[in-house]
């Protein structure tokens, strides 16, 4: 690898299976279908002339909707895969982390398997020797490394295993899908490593359907889809993008028609500003106000969502096609709603705007976390209590008013 500040190098990388469209039971069988031009297969292409770079330090995050080749890509990356064409370079040892568990045997103890999974990894009995006693620690198993694997309870298993993982001393770590793992105490562990290892310049690449690990751990992320790289680069823009190809349910850039296309680059300037304070109490309404830019002369409305930022549920949505804005220009939305039955919540806002055939043409989500506590721990003014009763419109934006 001739810069040796990177430390993982995918070069026009594709990759291609063959699913069988029909069984043959014979060798006649088959030599007959070949003779008639035949296949019985299909060829499914995964990824297409996938190119990008991780450099040393990066906590480097893949996202992608399921089938969009982001798991093909990482075994590929962990020599699991050949890709058909194109190369994987990797500058130091990589310790790869893809599905929990793997390579785990449940007749052998905890401490032989941590052995047993070491030597897979490419680690000498001396190497294991070393990290052994920061693998238990970690997963908080001491007392149960000498009994049989297959004596524990499926949350032991995934604390072992992870902590394998993350343990090994590597120069670049692959992880798939992997941070939900353990009690809600061990996944406070996990993300105090994570954070911990972001700081400390180790090289992560991180494959995940939580954009908000990829808001909070990653710097630089790809979004894969339909084999290929559609976004690069920046992790918010990466979140956002995904987040919007989800709720529309459809691929970036696919052979959708000219109209949906257009369409789609109809809004810029897309803001969410919140004007509630951070740090609130159920009795305060939350306000936030949205800014977009509407290019053509088209009817736009606002749906927007108040998420619970751990559980990942609508706590309050708001999906009404009542108020349409119409013609082009800039728009001001400005919204006060009430959230007094709920307290000791984290929310995140997330706004899309959508045209009067229900089609969402745009999505931001706002950065902060809205954090709603108890009454009695947050002392709210007077004036901060009013909540909205209606929706103007008023020098030609639209506004909830008191």
């Amino acid at each position: 690898m001739s810069d040796t500040n990177i430390a993982v190098k995918i070069d026009h990388v594709s990759k291609s299976f063959r699913l069988p469209t029909e069984s043959t039971t014979s060798l006649r069988s088959m030599l007959v279908n070949q003779m008639r031009g035949i296949k019985g297969y299909k060829e499914q292409h995964v990824l297409k002339d996938v190119s990008f770079e991780v450099e040393k330090g990066d906590f480097f995050g893949i996202v992608g909707r399921n089938g969009s080749g982001k798991s093909t890509l990482l075994k590929i990356i962990s020599q699991i895969y050949e890709p058909d064409k194109g190369t994987v370079e990797v500058n130091g040892k990589l310790v790869s982390f893809i599905e929990l568990g793997v390579g785990f045997n449940p007749e052998l103890t905890g401490r032989e398997n941590v052995y047993l999974n070491g030597a897979m990894l490419g680690f000498s009995v001396q190497e294991i020797d070393a990290m052994y006693q920061d693998i238990v620690d970690f997963a908080e198993l001491d007392e149960f490394m000498n009994q049989k694997l297959k004596n524990y309870s499926s949350g032991m298993q995934v604390r072992l295993a992870f902590s394998v993982a993350i343990k090994a001393k590597g120069d670049v770590l692959v992880l798939d899908e992997v941070l939900a793992v353990g009690d809600e105490a061990f996944q406070r562990k996990c993300n105090d490593y994570f954070l911990e290892r972001k700081k400390s310049g180790l090289t992560t690449i991180l494959v995940t359907h939580d954009m908000n690990a990829i808001k909070k751990y990653c710097n630089k992320a790809v979004l894969t889809d339909q084999g290929l790289i559609k976004v690069a680069g920046d992790v918010n823009e990466v979140a956002n993008q995904y987040s919007l190809n989800s709720l529309q349910g459809i691929a970036v850039n696919s052979d959708d028609s000219e109209e949906e296309e257009t369409e789609a680059s109809v809004i810029d300037d897309l803001r969410v500003e919140l004007l509630s304070e951070a740090k609130t109490s159920p009795d305060q309404p939350i306000m936030f106000e949205i800014h977009y830019h509407v290019k053509q002369d088209i009817k736009t409305y606002i749906a927007f969502s108040l998420t619970d930022a751990d559980r990942n549920i609508w706590i309050y949505n708001d999906n009404s096609m009542d108020h349409l804005t119409e013609g082009a220009g800039e728009k001001v939305v400005r919204y006060s709603c009430s959230l007094n039955m709920v307290n000791e919540l984290k929310l995140k806002l997330q706004v899309s705007i959508r045209n009067d055939k229900d089609q969402m043409i745009a999505y931001a989500s706002d950065e902060k976390i809205i954090i709603i506590g108890r009454k009695d721990l947050v002392t709210a003014s007077e004036s901060e209590k009013d909540s909205a009763t209606g929706l103007i419109q008023r020098n030609g934006k639209w506004e909830f008013s008191n």
